[in-house]
């Protein structure tokens, strides 16, 4: 099969027609892996994607258990001066 590039907002994208997904149980809205080899591009459905959780991506991104990583004191806290308002603004 040949399609075209096409520009898609900020993005580039290609059509595929339904009946070839369809040949693949592919259908609109299925996850997919994109995977560059060797100058050509595989669209690989993904089997039994699940979202991730807010509790797992925490210990994903911190490397720890989530307790851990919500327990710990780290930030700094500061107050900023903006100055006194100026214009129309309403405090």
């Amino acid at each position: 099969m040949t399609t075209t590039i096409v520009k898609w907002g900020n993005s580039r994208g290609i059509r595929l027609p339904k009946l070839f997904l369809e040949t693949l149980n592919m259908k609109e809205n299925d996850m997919v892996d994109v995977l560059n080899n060797n100058d050509s591009i595989i669209i690989k459905k993904v089997k039994n994607f699940q979202h991730k959780t807010l509790k797992q991506r925490v210990e994903e991104f911190y490397g720890k258990d989530f307790e851990s990583a919500v327990n710990e004191e780290t930030y700094e806290y500061e107050e900023i001066d903006w100055g006194t308002p100026v214009g129309d603004e309403i405090w």
